[in-house]
């Protein structure tokens, strides 16, 4: 059966590797949730599907553990099976040789059809997504599904480059004066060890498969420790796994979720574990540094954490477009993104535009204006804003309050009593309080800087990604000089640049196969989904070799 698919999706693997090669775009995966792609009942058995696993456990298991809420506001009173760390190591390292051993085609043929089952059951994972996340529904479909679906198919495009640079044998020739040296070589790729896959709780699928699925073509097993607030959607992609193996003739235990609760945390615990290889992992910084500090150099470390991604304004040709761009970028999750712009530095005595000189008020009041508008109806705010995922996030909105001007205040969104909501809060504030800009404020916290000048403005932007970690930047700029010292200057600051956006690409967005996302060279993490880096230290290369016969 893994030859089968090997098979079938050798055509799907090929493609994705060239594209991978190019950099162009490239999707396997559907991203509209249309009747006519994936059947005309899908929406409606997803939903049927989702509420059946409410308020009853997912799967049999003799401790059961879960206790996720809705952001949206419903309870789910699901429960899932809980095991211990000497267990769930046990079975991975008991399940890991057979599928180390497997050709790596074969491996790669089970991860496609895995993500082909995922990609299958887009709606339900939506609706995982959505109510676990606080994601509107169009964006956990995008996010939650073919887009991640996307993202794990690139890792395993990444790996399987790599596996082919390995040679599986070579005959080694050396003329040694009157004699001649012949040796017959052999090489593999040897796994790393188990897997660990530390799940966030706002993108639990988008940033999760990367992990997952680089790990599994490598051939290394894998846990899934998922967050626990959002357990459903790796349970879901965990199922999945589980049954295409057992399909393929592997243990299903090479996939295995891990739950945990706040008050008993099991990721230390495996993290230092000796069988875990490699750490996945995305979340806050401060268990990103005790990562850090307890594993890496020992094991196979990535991690995405924190970012302050600026915003440069030096000019631009299109000044509404730039607000209303940028909007919907602020606007976008309520900020609840790695990708999301934070701090917008403006030079002081404004910039120029289509329309003008805009003064650095006027811009601050334009770009309010451009959230109103945006935000108006309450139903497209909804679908556009989210919910806010974590309650300590309200918190947050409530404490920035005091740290600059209000130039737009933060708000439920209308009709939506049952969920946490805010819109963006808009702040102005001068460049040298960067004890208040100077941090990561998750959710919809954004700060307009005053800056002595434009080059302030860059430097102020490419210093602080450098100190503190960004994984986007945004410049508008129509002097072509300003935006290549921008490049120059993000560059070396490890961040992805986007340039005067104005239309229907956004700053937070990352396309697989195309963009880096994230570098690994500043502090917002320690690798890049994806590059080769990010697939090849998950295994490693074993030689022998012996005196050819004769």
């Amino acid at each position: 059966m893994a030859d089968d698919f090997a098979t079938t999706h050798r055509p799907t693997l090929d493609q994705a590797m060239q594209a991978a090669r190019s950099r162009t775009h490239f999707s396997a995966y559907p991203e509209t949730p249309s009747g006519k792609i994936y059947g005309e009942a899908a929406k409606a058995e997803a939903e049927a599907a989702f509420n059946s696993l409410l308020n009853r456990p997912f799967e049999p298991g003799a401790r059961q553990i879960g206790a996720e809420v809705s952001p949206w506001g419903p309870t789910f009173g699901i429960t899932y099976p809980a095991l211990d760390v000497a267990t769930l190591v046990a079975r991975a390292e008991a399940a890991a040789p057979s599928w180390a051993a497997a050709a790596p085609e074969s491996r790669a043929g089970v991860c496609l059809e895995i993500l082909r089952r995922l990609n299958r059951d887009s709606f339900l994972m939506a609706q995982a997504v959505m109510h676990t996340t606080g994601q509107g529904w169009a964006m956990a479909f995008q996010a939650g599904g073919p887009h991640a679906q996307d993202r794990g198919l690139e890792a395993v495009a990444y790996a399987m480059e790599e596996l082919s640079r390995i040679p599986g044998t070579a005959r080694w020739v050396k003329q040694a004066g009157k004699e001649q040296l012949v040796l017959d070589k052999q090489f593999r790729a040897v796994p790393r060890g188990v897997g660990l896959v530390i799940g966030c709780a706002t993108f639990p699928t988008w940033n999760g498969y990367p992990g997952i699925f680089a790990s599994l073509a490598t051939g290394n097993a894998v846990i899934v420790k998922p967050h626990p607030s959002a357990i459903l959607p790796l349970a879901l992609t965990v199922r999945t796994a589980r049954a295409v193996l057992a399909e393929a003739g592997f243990d299903p235990h090479v996939v295995q979720l891990a739950p945990d609760t706040p008050e008993a945390p099991i990721a230390t615990e495996l993290a230092t574990h000796d069988a875990i290889g490699i750490v996945d992992f995305t979340g806050g910084p401060t268990f990103g540094r005790w990562l850090r500090e307890h594993v890496g150099g020992r094991k196979a470390l990535h991690t995405e954490e924190a970012g302050i991604n600026p915003v440069v304004l030096h000019s631009t040709a299109d000044f509404a477009g730039l607000c209303r761009n940028l909007a919907f970028s602020l606007s976008l999750y309520s900020g609840q993104m790695c990708t999301a712009p934070q701090n917008i530095f403006v030079p002081k005595d404004g910039i120029e535009t289509n329309e003008g000189r805009k003064s650095f008020d006027e811009v601050c009041a334009a770009l309010a204006a451009a959230v109103d508008g945006l935000l108006a109806d309450p139903a497209r705010a909804a679908g556009v804003a989210g919910a806010i995922q974590n309650p300590a996030t309200l918190e947050r909105i409530a404490k920035a309050r005091s740290l600059g001007r209000v130039v737009r205040d933060s708000a439920p969104i209308p009709g939506q009593d049952t969920a946490r909501t805010a819109t963006p809060l808009l702040l102005a504030i001068e460049a040298d309080a960067c004890e208040a800009w100077g941090e990561e404020r998750f959710g919809p916290i954004a700060f307009l800087i005053r800056c002595p000048d434009a080059q302030a403005a860059l430097d102020y932007a490419a210093g602080s990604a450098r100190a503190r970690g960004a994984i986007t930047a945004l410049v508008h700029a129509t002097d072509e000089a300003f935006l290549a010292r921008a490049e120059a200057a993000f560059a070396r600051a490890g961040v992805a640049l986007s340039e005067n956006l104005t239309g229907g690409v956004f700053v937070n967005q990352s396309a697989a196969f195309s963009d880096y996302h994230v570098s690994g060279a500043n502090p917002a993490g320690t690798s890049c989904l994806t590059d080769a880096a990010f697939v090849a230290n998950r295994f490693h290369i074993a030689m022998a070799r012996r005196p050819a016969a004769a």
